[in-house]
């Protein structure tokens, strides 16, 4: 009984030394479910579209995720809806509602570095545009107004920041749109004014709980 009992204790001992090592974090969780960490983050962000040159708030919403052993990280986030205005030829507002599809999970991968960590991930949205108006006039562009193909935003942890498990951390990058359809007689005009690269995002992850 007394060798089974320190043999026991031995592998216990060694899960939570690897695993601590791995996240940094005091691990309680049972052996069978110690190869992955489920925490939730609150995030808040906003994002540059550089052909308008508007600013979108994304957020308040939360992130569920998983974090493995290995480092592998995947969550699923829900950004609600918002809106945009920018001009057009300098003069003329535009204002349209915006949403953003989810394509699957984020996915990314913590590295270590020397003893912090980064996050880099990825996330896919179709983003749908609604309720489009010049001026005070609206833009007929109907209900299934969206990008052709889902919109990928990698975004990683800036160069001389750290991202921490437990307290979460600021996430930036740059990513392309690409053409929109089923926006009526407008989708040429859509087409001109929003799709294009250089936009970028900036994403803040706090309050880690576990879940």
């Amino acid at each position: 009984m007394t060798t089974l009992t320190t043999r026991t204790s031995r592998r216990w001992g060694t899960t939570l030394i690897s695993l601590a090592a791995a996240f940094g974090l005091a691990l309680t969780a049972s052996p069978a479910s110690a190869d992955t960490i489920d925490v939730q983050y609150d995030v808040n962000g906003s994002t540059t579209i550089e052909s308008t040159g508007s600013d979108i708030t994304l957020g308040p919403t939360v992130i569920d995720t998983s974090v493995e052993e290995d480092g592998s990280f995947t969550g699923n986030m829900v950004l609600p809806g918002t809106r945009t205005e920018f001009k057009v030829l300098g003069f003329i507002p535009v204002t349209a509602d915006v949403n953003f599809e989810p394509v699957g999970p984020t996915t990314g991968q913590l590295t270590r570095v020397g003893r912090q960590r980064t996050l880099a991930s990825t996330s896919s949205y179709y983003v749908r545009l609604s309720n489009i108006k010049a001026s005070i006039f609206p833009l007929f562009a109907g209900p299934n107004c969206r990008t052709a193909d889902p919109v990928v935003i990698d975004a990683d942890t800036p160069d001389g920041e750290f991202f921490d498990i437990g307290n979460g951390g600021r996430l930036t990058g740059e990513y392309s749109i690409g053409n929109f359809q089923h926006c009526g007689f407008n989708t040429w005009l859509i087409n001109v004014l929003v799709p294009g690269s250089g936009n970028s995002i900036e994403l803040n992850l706090t309050d880690g709980r576990l879940n």
